[in-house]
């Protein structure tokens, strides 16, 4: 396992400071706020410390209300909606310096047989064939106006083997693409076989891209470049079939819209050998800097 997954893993390690209370701390981000998939993860930690072991998480629905403050902990109450037969829910308020930063509602369900039925896998090249971050962002360390983007790029996604397919926005910025955007992703490092540890590490990483496919359809460079400012409204997802965060992970996104200085984008994260784990959808503050 790398330091920088170990570090990862402690970061979701919330502590307990009450009953349904837990605090987290953060880590530096690319922008000067807490990262949106850091928030999320905890938070549906947090949600699972209070649900049976035999419950697995099946969805969230999020909404970012402020941006967090990095060098502050966050502290994350949870309320226990509901205990059914079959569905557990709980509801999950992120507070710092005495203010709501983010809300969280997440269903967990008894595993149960079913109709079963998915789309199809779409074509990508094997991961593995594919330049590692490493290798893919320095090449474009010119593209960025801080001379430190390429570290701090590096440094974010250390615990995270993520590669491209394509270009990213930040290499085409200025030539308008097709709004659609691959990645394939795993941890640098084997996970423990804790169920609710890989959701949890999938959501973490389903922060990083998904507006990607605004970027493209309009030929922005991102956040990165600074030829946009933004940040994450909502975040949904569904979890449908199990996976592994420490195996290979298609994220194929996509933007069917922009508007009113929003983007929206969704996705599905497939499996290596094509089973739909996830769907995820987003919507994003994606404003032009004026002049």
């Amino acid at each position: 396992m790398s330091a920088a997954l170990d570090s990862l893993l402690d970061l979701l390690d919330l502590e307990q400071i009450e009953q349904d209370i837990f605090r987290g701390m953060s880590r530096s981000a690319v922008v000067p706020r807490v990262f949106g998939g850091q928030v999320a993860a905890q938070a549906l930690v947090a949600a699972g410390r209070t649900v049976p072991d035999d419950r697995g998480a099946h969805s969230l629905h999020a909404y970012f209300l402020r941006p967090g403050d990095p060098g502050a902990p966050i502290v994350y109450s949870v309320d226990r909606i509901r205990d059914g037969r079959s569905f557990t829910t709980r509801r999950v308020v992120a507070v710092q310096h005495g203010k709501p930063i983010f809300h969280l509602s997440a269903s967990f369900q008894v595993h149960e047989e079913g109709m079963d039925h998915q789309a199809v896998m779409p074509p990508a090249p094997d991961p593995e064939t594919l330049p590692t971050a490493a290798r893919m962002l320095p090449a474009y360390a010119d593209r960025f106006a801080d001379p430190r983007m390429v570290d701090r790029l590096l440094e974010a996604r250390a615990a995270v083997d993520l590669r491209y397919v394509d270009a990213p926005p930040f290499a085409t910025a200025g030539e308008p693409r097709e709004p659609r955007s691959q990645v394939w992703f795993r941890t640098h490092g084997k996970l423990a076989d804790d169920p609710l540890l890989h959701v949890c590490m999938a959501t973490y990483v389903s922060d990083m891209t998904l507006l990607d496919s605004v970027l493209l359809a309009h030929g922005r460079g991102g956040w990165s470049v600074g030829d946009v400012v933004g940040a994450s409204l909502d975040h949904a997802m569904w979890f449908h079939r199990p996976f592994r965060a420490d195996e290979w992970l298609l994220y194929d996104q996509e933007s069917p819209s922009s508007s009113g200085g929003r983007g929206l984008g969704q996705a599905r994260i497939w499996t290596a050998d094509g089973k739909l784990a996830i769907t995820v959808i987003q919507e994003g503050l994606v404003r032009v800097p004026r002049d």
